[in-house]
């Protein structure tokens, strides 16, 4: 990640170290992962010691310490997900993209992930990609919302 676009991020809020979460949350939605160049930046600008953003990075799932793909994808696999067949789905993914859930492609184009709650229960099971929610999946209708990613 280039450091000019991590100073526009932190100067969009005034270098104000409260802003410290919402800094980092931009930072990965631009990069999709936090590097330890962007990390030191961000402790720097900030005045905050590095240990404490580690500690933060790393309590927060949402946070990445790794690349991930451009399109991340989460499969829920709570209770009523699962019982409606969240499993199948997840196994039609994994066979789409060739990565099972935690892992990245080599191409960086998908990132899978499986939740405990989407929170669309109603809709289960449920695929979320890049933030849209698929619901009522069913394994061949995966196949059809991954063309558009493709």
């Amino acid at each position: 990640m280039n450091i000019e676009k991590v100073d526009r991020i932190i100067d969009k809020y005034q270098a104000e170290a409260s802003a410290l979460i919402q800094v980092l949350l931009d930072i990965q939605s631009e990069n999709h992962w936090l590097p330890t160049e962007a990390l030191k930046r961000v402790s720097e600008k900030l005045q905050v010691p590095v240990a404490r953003i580690q500690h933060i990075v790393t309590f927060y799932k949402a946070f990445s310490l790794v690349p991930k793909g451009r399109h991340e994808v989460h499969i829920c696999v709570g209770t009523a997900c699962h019982v409606r067949g969240a499993e199948r789905v997840l196994d039609t993914v994994q066979d789409l993209t060739g990565i099972k859930a935690g892992e990245t492609d080599l191409e960086l184009k998908f990132s899978l992930e499986t939740v405990n709650c989407l929170g669309c229960c109603a809709l289960g099971p449920v695929m979320e990609v890049d933030g849209k929610i698929h619901g009522k999946m069913l394994p061949g209708k995966a196949g059809d919302v991954f063309k558009n990613y493709m």
